[in-house]
């Protein structure tokens, strides 16, 4: 784990109440908190507008599963692709309609073409790409406990 940085903010009284109340509601115990997820958010925003670091992402799918070849289509590029898909869920959510969320890693212009590749066959009826976070350092992890680097699929 890192070392704890403190510094200080100066804000107007009307900015820090509206962010005091911003933290009530999204039930942050601190302000230091709210303000680690807010940096945590925007870094992993700019990873990925820049495309300068590895990050996760989900990629939502809807869509019609009754659609010639659709299903199968969808299978052969996350096989072509698994070095980007971590993890996939599949939902029957009625007779005819599906939702899959695609769990993501990788470069931000890898993750965006492969979420297009996807978000353009025939019975895709929604797709919802979002990021979730990013790694300024590649694959590192700041604690001392190893564990495996397999990366399993679910279907």
């Amino acid at each position: 784990m890192s070392e704890i940085a403190r510094f200080s903010v100066s804000l107007e009284e009307e900015l820090l109440g509206r962010f005091d109340a911003w933290c009530a509601r999204e039930a942050y115990p601190t302000r230091s908190e709210a303000v680690r997820h807010l940096l945590h958010e925007k870094l992993a925003q700019q990873a990925w507008l820049e495309g300068t670091g590895p990050v996760a992402a989900t990629l939502t799918l809807v869509y019609d599963h009754h659609k010639n070849r659709l299903t199968e289509q969808l299978t052969h590029l996350q096989h072509e692709h698994t070095a980007l898909v971590a993890a996939t869920t599949h939902v029957h959510l009625d007779h005819d309609l599906c939702l899959e969320v695609i769990l993501l890693r990788g470069m931000a212009p890898d993750l965006r073409a492969f979420a297009t590749a996807l978000k353009g066959l025939k019975g895709i009826q929604q797709a919802t790409l979002v990021v979730a976070g990013a790694s300024h350092t590649g694959h590192s992890h700041d604690h001392p406990h190893p564990h495996p680097h397999s990366h399993p699929h679910t279907h």
